[in-house]
């Protein structure tokens, strides 16, 4: 029973941890990376669909994406969906295939960005920290009902604690990796 209680609320802050690194994943750097269009949706066949399951997606050189459409008819519903994401980049097509340039951040713009990093990464923090949290009321709770002994409480409570210290660091392990790209020339 504690095992699950503690295995439970691993899993959940395993997924606030990926949420995290999936949402940094998509923030632009100086550098391309094919997740930087994961979030961008395309209009295709009558619905919204992401890029990866209309075309693939390569990165010939260090500021080039490239959006290879399995179907050529789809060339300028990739390259309008790209210019309306929120993303700021400008693709050009020919027919073909997509480019998409990656063009130099300001110094302005990787502040900014620095900021929206730290912002998502306290985000996780935070998820994490409620899942600790939840789980101490769970314990509290068990204890006030006699299913929990008190020593055996207060030693989960220190498991708790260690598990979320462990995902936190982790959390800032990300934002110091991801800040560091950000601000790199």
């Amino acid at each position: 029973m504690i095992q699950k209680l503690l295995a439970d609320a691993e899993e959940r802050m395993k997924k606030a941890l990926e949420a995290v690194r999936r949402e940094l994943s998509s923030i632009r750097t100086g550098k391309a990376s094919p997740a930087l269009l994961d979030t961008v949706r395309v209009e295709a066949y009558g619905q919204h669909v992401s890029i990866k399951e209309v075309g693939a997606v390569s990165v010939p050189e260090p500021r080039l994406l490239v959006v290879q459409p399995w179907d050529r008819s789809l060339v300028k519903a990739i390259s309008r969906a790209i210019l309306q994401s929120d993303l700021g980049l400008n693709p050009t097509d020919d027919g073909q295939v997509v480019r998409v340039p990656i063009p130099v951040l300001t110094e302005e713009r990787r502040k900014d960005l620095v900021k929206l990093v730290a912002k998502l990464t306290e985000e996780g923090r935070v998820h994490i920290r409620q899942v600790r949290h939840d789980l101490n009321k769970d314990i509290r709770h068990q204890q006030d009902g006699g299913t929990l002994a008190e020593d055996d409480a207060r030693r989960l409570t220190a498991d708790v604690q260690k598990l979320t210290d462990r995902y936190v660091a982790l959390v800032d392990e990300l934002l110091k990796k991801k800040t560091a790209e950000v601000m790199e020339v």
